[in-house]
């Protein structure tokens, strides 16, 4: 899922690739409306609260929001940083850094918020910063590997495209090619996990609180594992016969 650079992937690495993020999204941003009332994984609602809160000066409250964006976009420049930083040795290890610091902000959620977390107003703000952090880590990633096409919380895009090529594929003076076909399956390959993720996340964070956090990085595993399976095999296939011809020889 991402070894393989966008002019490169197959529909099958995009639809994989979608299929985990979008869930991931999902789980993040109900369990965090659950615990916090507030988006966690989008910004599109605090851009909103933010220009209201300007109308009554609420100055605090400005802060707050100004901070949250400001952690969800240097989540999305951090993340490109480092694949252009990291490209040149090898596009997996590019592609899997950001994947892997969003993954420690998460477990650090989940061990601060089941050990510590006394539910006062600043532990809230800061692990909303955090999960929003984590958010534009993995917002930019996606984005990156895959050329634009996947976004795994950006619905309202979403539903935009796909209008678009929906239409575009629909309408008589037009082909059903194969490029607007696979876009529209990977749209709604997000939108399908994004909504299984939300139900599984508000579901679960009901019964385990923030527990569910701890799961959220064995998904994110299993992203940095699907490279790495075939590489560890191949490597394994070239020890097995170095050991056989030495006892040939």
């Amino acid at each position: 899922m991402l070894r393989q650079a966008k002019e490169h992937r197959t529909l099958r690495e995009n639809l994989m690739l979608a299929s985990s993020t979008a869930f991931v999204s999902g789980v993040i941003n109900v369990a965090g409306m659950v615990a916090f009332l507030a988006f966690t994984s989008n910004i599109t609602g605090h851009v909103a609260n933010l220009a209201n809160h300007l109308v009554q000066q609420n100055y605090r409250e400005i802060m707050v929001f100004v901070i949250w964006l400001f952690m969800f976009f240097m989540g999305a420049f951090i993340a490109n940083f480092l694949i252009r930083s990291l490209e040149h040795k090898s596009t997996y290890t590019a592609h899997a850094s950001p994947v892997i610091i969003e993954m420690i902000i998460l477990l650090l959620v989940a061990f601060y918020g089941s050990t510590f977390y006394k539910e006062t107003q600043i532990e809230r703000e800061i692990v909303i910063g955090a999960l929003l952090f984590a958010m534009g880590l993995q917002n930019s990633m996606v984005s990156t590997v895959s050329g634009g096409l996947i976004k795994s919380s950006h619905l309202t895009g979403l539903f935009t495209d796909l209008g678009g090529e929906v239409s575009e594929w629909l309408h008589p003076k037009t082909g059903k090619s194969t490029v607007v076909r696979n876009k529209i399956l990977v749209r709604l390959t997000i939108l399908s996990f994004y909504i299984i993720g939300g139900v599984a996340g508000g579901y679960f964070f009901d019964r385990y609180n923030f527990a569910i956090f701890y799961v959220i990085p064995l998904i994110l595993i299993t992203i940095l594992y699907y490279d790495l399976t075939p590489l560890a095999l191949h490597k394994l296939d070239r020890l097995f016969m170095w050991g056989k011809k030495r006892q040939v020889s």
